[in-house]
């Protein structure tokens, strides 16, 4: 009996043990795949605030709850499904959607850079006013929008560095890739959006410290925001650009993706101090110019066929 026990004993902790050693491995690999689409992250991050222009202070953390809400519907009820299905059933997909995805990046990272330059989309209608509660909803649908392309995005990265993990540890890994995302973006747009009030609140306390703090952060708001727009447009260019070389290689067309690597390396052995930080700006660098190349050139081409023609 007790040697029975000893065994069952023996059993019961080599599966502990291995369950521990799953659920590192699916941490290790969630947080791989999750720092892949860090690109798509930011630029989700820095989009969503703009929907909360104009609205009540009291009414900016509901919206953001229901965009929020829409966000984990997106992921976990749409794409996940979805995702897991390719997988499952047509893997040889992953790679071409990944590259439309990348390509779609790029296009939007350079209409915003365009944008900048005056070069930027047609005027738009001018839409009938509506009462508060109707404009409400009409932003929060249209971020939600917005997040299922950003979320098809990040989830389809995800799913490319688990593509050759069993079923069931692909949807964990997308799950909690999905939720840990969800909860880190919209946590970060709640205090982007509130930073001001805070600052203001702060402002009016009687510690000198704090009202220069506060005053800081009421002052600062607007540098912050221009600089996460910019870190966004960067991280959708050199993300997808990126994705589209590591595409074209994957499909046999090498040249290009050796060039860059073999660049890369060399840079970084001329700065052996800092081999790994400079092999990884070049990498991001060459990524980005081919990712602004390509995505100039659509937006470009888009630009030219919907201007008006001259009488």
């Amino acid at each position: 009996m007790p040697t029975g026990l000893v065994a069952l004993l023996d059993d019961i902790a080599g599966i502990t043990k291995l369950a521990a050693a799953s659920l590192d491995d699916i941490a290790a690999t969630t947080g791989k795949a999750g720092s892949k689409a860090i690109g798509v992250v930011v630029d989700d991050a820095a989009v969503t605030p703009r929907y909360m222009v104009g609205f009540e202070p009291k009414r900016e953390l509901p919206m953001i709850g229901k965009i929020a809400l829409g966000s984990f519907r997106n992921k976990l009820v749409f794409i996940l499904p979805a995702a897991l299905a390719l997988s499952a059933f047509a893997p040889w997909l992953l790679t071409p959607l990944l590259m439309i995805g990348g390509t779609y990046l790029c296009f939007e990272g350079a209409e915003k850079i365009l944008e900048a330059f005056g070069g930027g989309h047609a005027e738009e209608v001018v839409a009938e006013p509506v009462d508060a509660a109707t404009l409400e909803a009409q932003k929060v649908s249209g971020a939600i929008r917005t997040d299922f392309i950003l979320s098809a995005e990040i989830m389809v990265i995800a799913l490319s560095d688990v593509a050759t993990k069993p079923i069931w540890e692909q949807a964990i890994v997308l799950a909690l890739v999905g939720i840990v995302i969800t909860i880190g973006v919209y946590g970060v747009v709640a205090l982007i959006v509130k930073m001001d009030d805070i600052g203001l609140h702060l402002a009016q306390r009687s510690s000198a410290v704090v009202q220069a703090i506060g005053r800081g952060l009421v002052k600062g708001m607007p540098i912050v925001m221009s600089a996460l727009s910019v870190i966004g447009t960067a991280a959708m260019v050199w993300v997808g650009g990126q994705i589209i070389v590591h595409g074209i290689e994957e499909f046999g067309f090498t040249a290009l993706p050796h060039w860059i690597h073999d660049t890369a390396e060399a840079a970084s052995h001329a700065v052996p101090f800092a081999k790994g930080a400079v092999n990884w700006v070049m990498n991001a660098f060459f990524s980005g110019t081919v990712g602004l190349i390509l995505g100039g050139a659509i937006a470009l081409g888009l630009h030219a066929v919907k201007k008006p023609k001259a009488h």
